[in-house]
C-alpha cells in the first residue's frame, strides 16, 4: 500500500492524552519525510490534550449511571450537503478536560520525555507542566504547521478501494467530515476531506463512567447536582464544611479525598471496592472507609454493603474512571464497530496499535502502561509501518487474529484488561521492544525518529519512585541515584511486594 496523506485526530502526547498522543504521532510522521501531507486536528483552541486547564467545567450533564459511550456521546447529526455553515452544536461532545487546580503527574518525570526533548525535572510536576511541554514540542519540531484548531473530526468513513497505481491491489482512504467553530460569528462550518490513512489520537479521558447502581438514578432526580464525576472537581475550596463521599481509590480518588479532606466536614467518606498498594491498614486522619454502595435509599441515605447507613450526604463524587469513546467511526459504512465495550477492546486490533481488518488506521494512546513512552514508541512504529520503512513486516491476518485470540485467552485467565499492560513482570517492556524492533532505527540519511531508550535510571524511576507513599516505607532524599548531596526534591521511595504493578496508578 502508499501512504501519502495521514489525518491525526488528536494533538495531544500521542496526538493522548490527546494532545501528547498527538504530538508524539505528528513528530514520528514528520520525522519520516515520506508523507506529502500531515493534518493534526484538534478540538480544542491549543495543543495539550487533557492537560488543558477548562477552569469552569460547566455545564455538566446529568449523570447517568451505567450509560456508555455509544449512548452518552453518539454521532453528531451530519448536514446533507457540504461544505456547509450551520447553528453551532448544542450537543455535549465532553470536551472538557478533567484537570484540576492540585493535580501532578504520577509518572517519574524522567519517564515521561518524548523522543529528543528531555521534560522538566520533577519529579511529580503540576498540571501546566506537561500542556507547555507538549506545545513546546510542537513548536520545537515545526508542528504547528500541521494543527488545524477548533476543528473536532465528526465522520470518518471507508472509501470503495480504488486500485493503487503499479500495485495489485487498492487499499482503502477515508473520507473526513470536519466541523470548526467560529467563535466570532457563533456559528459551525463543516466540510469533507479525503485521506489515505487516518491515525486516532483522541486520548481516553473524555466521557466519565459512573457505575449503575440500585436506586442512583431515583436519587439523581430527587437531589438534583448531589451527585457528580470528578471530571468536574476543581477545587477543594467548593467542598468546604460539607459532608462528602468519595466512590473510588485510584489516583484521582486518592486526590481528591486528600484535597477535601481539609477543608471539609470530618470525616470524609470514602467508599473502596479494593485497596490499594497506598492504603495501608487504616484510613490517614479525617478520612472514613467504606465497602460498596448496595443501594441509594429514597429518604437520601445511602445504604453500603455492610449494613452501615450514610445520611445528611452534602456531595457523593465518583472517581471511577472513564470509557474510551470514537464518536465519529461510522459503523455502517465501515461494516464493524471499533470497540467492544463488553470485552473493553479494541476490535481487531494487533499490539494494541493496528487495526487488522483497517491497515490504514493506527490508534494510539489505548494500552494503560507507561503513558507518554508508549505513545513514542507507537508513533515511531506506525510511521514506519506507513512509510513502508519498518525493519521487519507485519505478520499476516491470520497471524494478527491469532495474538489477539492468545491475548484474550491470557488476560481472561489472569482476569485483567486486554488493554492493560504491566510492568513488574516485564510485559511492559517487552511490548515496548517488540515495537522497537518493528521500526527499527531511521535511515542513515536522517529519514525517521530515533525511538528512545528505557535506560537504567529510567528504569530505576518507575520502579522505586513513587508519586503515592506506601505506608512503612521510608524517603529517599535526591535525584535518580538517591544521592544525598542532591536534596531540592524528595522521592517516595517504595518496599516490595504490597501492590499489584509499578504501573498500577497510571
Amino acid at each position: 500500500m502508499t501512504i501519502k496523506s495521514v489525518a491525526i485526530i488528536g494533538a495531544g502526547a500521542a496526538g493522548t492524552d490527546r494532545k501528547v498522543t498527538g504530538a508524539a504521532t505528528a513528530a514520528a510522521f514528520t520525522a519520516e519525510q515520506y508523507f506529502e501531507t500531515i493534518r493534526v486536528f484538534e478540538r480544542k483552541g491549543s495543543a495539550g490534550g487533557t492537560w488543558i486547564y477548562d477552569a469552569d467545567p460547566s455545564p455538566v450533564a446529568n449523570p447517568q449511571p451505567g450509560k456508555l459511550p455509544p449512548d452518552i456521546d453518539p454521532p453528531l447529526r451530519i448536514p446533507d450537503a457540504l461544505p456547509r455553515t450551520t447553528e453551532p452544536s448544542l450537543q455535549e461532545r465532553w470536551d472538557k478536560t478533567p484537570i484540576y487546580d492540585e493535580l501532578t503527574t504520577n509518572v517519574p518525570a524522567i519517564a515521561m520525555s518524548l523522543s529528543e526533548i528531555p521534560f522538566p525535572y520533577g519529579p511529580f510536576v503540576p498540571h501546566h507542566v506537561p500542556k507547555q511541554y507538549i506545545e513546546n514540542y510542537f513548536t520545537q519540531f515545526k508542528l504547528d504547521r500541521y494543527l488545524e484548531l477548533n476543528t473536532t473530526v465528526e465522520d470518518v468513513s471507508r472509501l470503495v478501494p480504488q486500485k493503487g497505481a503499479g500495485t495489485k491491489k487498492g487499499h482503502d482512504r477515508w473520507s473526513l467530515t470536519l466541523r470548526r467553530y467560529d467563535a466570532v460569528e457563533h456559528v459551525d462550518h463543516w466540510w469533507k476531506e479525503e485521506f489515505d490513512a487516518v491515525v486516532f489520537a483522541n486520548g481516553h479521558y473524555s466521557v466519565p463512567y459512573i457505575p449503575a447502581v440500585k436506586g442512583l438514578d431515583a436519587y439523581i432526580k430527587a437531589f438534583p447536582g448531589r451527585i457528580v464525576h470528578s471530571k468536574s472537581y476543581r477545587s477543594a475550596e467548593h467542598y468546604r464544611n460539607k459532608k462528602i463521599l468519595v466512590i473510588g481509590n485510584s489516583a484521582s480518588g486518592h486526590d481528591v479525598t486528600a484535597g477535601i479532606v481539609k477543608v471539609a466536614h470530618l470525616p470524609v467518606y470514602q467508599s473502596r471496592r479494593t485497596s490499594t498498594h497506598w492504603d495501608g491498614n487504616e484510613p490517614p486522619e479525617g478520612i472514613e472507609w467504606k465497602p460498596i454502595i448496595s443501594e441509594y435509599l429514597p429518604t437520601g441515605e445511602i445504604l453500603f454493603e455492610d449494613g452501615s447507613i450514610l445520611r445528611d450526604i452534602d456531595q457523593v463524587i465518583y472517581c471511577t474512571g472513564y470509557k474510551v469513546s470514537f464518536p465519529f467511526w461510522n459503523v455502517k459504512a465501515n461494516g464493524a464497530p471499533i470497540y467492544d465495550y463488553k470485552r473493553d477492546l479494541v476490535v481487531g486490533n494487533y499490539l494494541h496499535l493496528f487495526l487488522t481488518d483497517f491497515p490504514t488506521i493506527g490508534i494510539i494512546g489505548i494500552p494503560r502502561t507507561l503513558t507518554f513512552r508508549s505513545f513514542n514508541y507507537q508513533a515511531i512504529a506506525l510511521a514506519r509501518v506507513f512509510s513502508g520503512r519498518n525493519a521487519h513486516p507485519l505478520p499476516s491476518a491470520g497471524e494478527q487474529r491469532e495474538w489477539l485470540t492468545r491475548r484474550l485467552e491470557l488476560v481472561t485467565r489472569q482476569r485483567r484488561k486486554f488493554h492493560d499492560i504491566p510492568w513488574d513482570e516485564g510485559e511492559a517492556l517487552d511490548y515496548f521492544r517488540e515495537l522497537y524492533e518493528l521500526a527499527g532505527l531511521p535511515m542513515i540519511e536522517g529519514l525517521g525518529q530515533v525511538p528512545p531508550v528505557l535506560d537504567g535510571e529510567t528504569r530505576w524511576a518507575l520502579e522505586n519512585v513513587r508519586k503515592y507513599p506506601v505506608p512503612g516505607d521510608g524517603r529517599l532524599k535526591g535525584g535518580s541515584g538517591g544521592d544525598d548531596d542532591d536534596t531540592e526534591d524528595e522521592w517516595t521511595v517504595v518496599g516490595s511486594g504490597q501492590w499489584r504493578d509499578s504501573l498500577h496508578f497510571i
